[in-house]
């Protein structure tokens, strides 16, 4: 590796061509990063003290080896971004100065030397003429610019943007080009060339983005991926598989939905979930386990599951009826569900289950999801839910067993009943429901229609008006507890719907609202069937619409229905699973006072949660959620618990916990604390509690 620093314009100028290699991101810079570079170009160039402005690194390396009879090619391991920008400056301000009909504003800024200095090779043709060769994404567009020439169709929306900005603030300086002119020419970096055959262009290319600010993690994996291929497979693999998958997210979802989706892909491939921040090395320890297919196997794979995935979360699923499901599980903010209903479409598209059991289970896991969110169940665990579903999935009997295993979840995991759910859908405030607040309108409405409402056409109308001083004749229609009443159930449903009326109603009397032109009367609205023939809006009247309204309810977001034998043929076992073992197998809990102290610790345990279950073992008493999360070695003279979560994440005032992280032990995790004293059960139990919540409750 060699690195010196350089002038950017005659590193521009020396160097024959600058390749950007096709695992390469696309050019990414926003129009943020191009107004902070010209304000740092203009303040170098207005200032005579400052000698230089320091852009950053040029990391690059000879495509083949050197040879004196022909041009030598540099792929760009690290400075795309600012080659691809200061280019993208040169080509504006050259267009400027030859529209202008303007000589230099310095010595050497002409345009036909900002052309054939910077941009192009004069005397060469074809992609040699080109001083900067892009990805495939870009490669046209910029070419087009430095020809002058009309854009392409398929344009790069970020190297037009870019270019137009360029071009505008260049049209806005009146003229007055020289301090542009002058901060270009102070412009420096560090030009590190690599050594073909010495350096490992992978791990300085890790090394440079470690931190991962400057490269999404998806890209990251691309480069991971592709970078240490032999140049046939190379380009074969991203022609053939790689570069459709960008095309199927589209340029600007690509660069937002893409590290989700490897994030889902990786849960999907693996049951644990990893740190949206720690994605790319998720996926290199998956790739390293021995788990993933070959590189080209793995490649299809990919592409096969991304195309899964756009067609559930960007709305391009062909077929209408699983596009509303999908549709429906976006605006109820369904993500933590992708991982498993990627693999589910993929059964799907292999032919393992029907289109209709393929609906149903969408529809399966959109009802589990609303219930819950009405019934204000905490949706902290519904990551891991669903990270592990398809392992209870018995796929002779798919449906059957999903709806089974949803049944049968207790305490916080579970499938809410109708009784829960009506009760809790007729007095919740669901105006204020966040991004639900027009799913459930809009799929109450759509129910069982072939023609689907657009909801956004209507705007969401309080029949019994917000207003908080409310007209005498609200006041009196709702009697004198009215003001109970309008803080009882203003938000609720049996007082919400949809009009295109909205302006026209205002806080006119129920009776206006009706009979009005457009009113409730004329509304053809599915939501509004009924009003016409209420009298009054009254306490009564309302809850009488929420009870209707929840019975349709029952239809949208339905309970599945299996006989009792069936669904008990599906339930897991009992609370307390010996596995052979019992108490008596751990002789220092057969005496007082271990006896009584364990005793009271098993009790506090299970109580946590319905779901906490008990397992003898022959060394240790396990205590599981999802897995373990404590685990008991009984003692003479104390229980010695290990606690399943990081040192680190323990909090511990009383500093009654010991980092065993590397230390051999029976049972499970890296925290290890001691009970011996029924004095000392309450806080232990608070310590034991960390470690089931974070099991439960970690989202990221």
């Amino acid at each position: 590796m060699k690195a010196n620093a350089a002038n950017f314009l005659e590193f521009l100028r020396k160097s024959p061509q600058f390749v950007i290699p096709i695992y390469q991101r696309a050019y990414s810079w926003t129009r943020e990063e191009c107004k902070q570079l010209w304000d740092d170009i203009l303040r170098a160039g207005r200032n005579d003290s400052v000698s230089s402005h320091f852009v950053g690194s040029i990391v690059y390396i000879e495509k083949e080896i050197y040879q004196v009879t022909s041009q030598s090619q540099l792929l760009v391991i690290d400075g795309q971004q600012r080659l691809t920008t200061v280019s993208l400056l040169i080509a504006a301000l050259a267009q400027e100065l030859e529209r202008a009909d303007r000589r230099e504003p310095i010595e050497g800024f002409s345009p036909r030397k900002l052309r054939n200095y910077y941009l192009v090779n004069p005397e060469e043709d074809g992609d040699l003429h080109y001083k900067l060769l892009l990805s495939e994404t870009d490669r046209a567009t910029l070419c087009a610019i430095v020809r002058g020439d009309e854009l392409p169709r398929d344009l790069s929306l970020r190297i037009r943007d870019n270019f137009e900005f360029f071009k505008e603030k260049i049209a806005a300086s009146n003229g007055d080009l020289t301090a542009l002119c002058r901060g270009l020419a102070k412009l420096v970096l560090v030009d590190i060339a690599l050594t073909r055959g010495q350096d490992d262009p992978q791990l300085i290319f890790e090394s440079m983005n470690s931190t991962g600010r400057e490269l999404s993690q998806a890209d990251l994996i691309r480069n991971y991926i592709l970078m240490g291929l032999e140049p046939g497979l190379q380009t074969r693999l991203y022609t053939e598989q790689w570069r459709p998958m960008e095309k199927g997210f589209g340029q600007e979802a690509y660069s937002v939905h893409f590290d989700s989706f490897m994030r889902h892909y990786l849960t999907m491939k693996t049951g644990d979930i990893p740190n949206v921040r720690e994605v790319y090395e998720a996926f290199k320890a998956f790739a390293r386990s021995g788990k993933s297919p070959n590189v080209e196997a793995m490649v299809r794979e990919l592409r096969e599951y991304a195309a899964y995935y756009c067609a559930m979360a960007l709305g391009i699923e062909r077929d209408k009826t699983l596009r509303w499901a999908f549709e429906d599980l976006r605006d109820l903010k369904v993500d933590v569900a992708y991982p498993f209903l990627l693999e589910v479409y993929g059964d799907y598209d292999r032919g393992v289950l029907s289109h209709q059991d393929f609906v149903t289970v969408v529809r399966l896991v959109e009802a589990y999801v609303f219930r819950r969110a009405v019934c204000a169940i905490p949706t902290n665990s519904l990551n891991k839910t669903f990270a592990t579903l398809t392992k209870v999935i018995r796929k002779d009997r798919y449906v059957e067993s999903l709806q089974a295993h949803l049944l049968n979840l207790r305490s916080y995991r579970r499938f809410p009943m109708d009784e829960e759910f009506r009760r809790a859908l007729e007095t919740r405030d669901l105006y204020h429901f966040g991004p639900r607040r027009t799913y459930w309108l809009r799929r109450m409405e759509n129910h069982g229609r072939k023609e689907r409402v657009t909801v956004n056409e209507y705007t969401i109308e309080h029949i019994m008006p917000q207003n908080e001083d409310l007209p005498a004749a609200w006041r009196e229609a709702l009697g004198p507890e009215w003001q109970r009443i309008h803080q009882t159930w203003l938000h609720t449903l049996g007082n919400l719907t949809l009009t295109g009326y909205n302006s026209e109603y205002r806080d006119r009397p129920f009776a206006e609202k009706r009979d009005m032109p457009g009113g409730f009367k004329e509304s053809p609205l599915r939501l509004n069937e009924g009003l016409a023939q209420v009298e009054q809006w009254t306490e009564e009247a309302i809850k009488a619409r929420a009870d209707r309204l929840s019975m349709l309810a029952l239809k949208v977001w339905p309970t599945p229905e299996l006989p009792t034998e069936l669904l008990d043929g599906y339930r897991p076992s009992s609370k307390a699973s010996t596995g052979g073992y019992s108490i008596e197998s751990h002789p220092a809990l057969l005496t007082s006072p271990m006896r009584e102290l364990f005793e009271a610790f098993r009790r506090e345990v299970l109580a946590l949660d319905e779901c906490v279950t008990e397992e003898f073992l022959k060394l240790y008493v396990a205590y599981k959620a999802e897995t373990n999360f404590v685990d008991v070695v009984p003692q003479t003279r104390r229980l010695r618990l290990s606690l399943n979560m990081p040192f680190s994440e323990i909090r511990d005032p009383r500093g009654m916990c010991k980092d065993v992280s590397n230390v051999g032990r029976w049972g499970n995790g890296d925290v290890e604390v001691g009970l011996g004293s029924i004095e000392d059960l309450p806080y232990v139990v608070t310590l034991v509690r960390q470690s089931f919540e974070r099991q439960m409750g970690d989202d990221t």
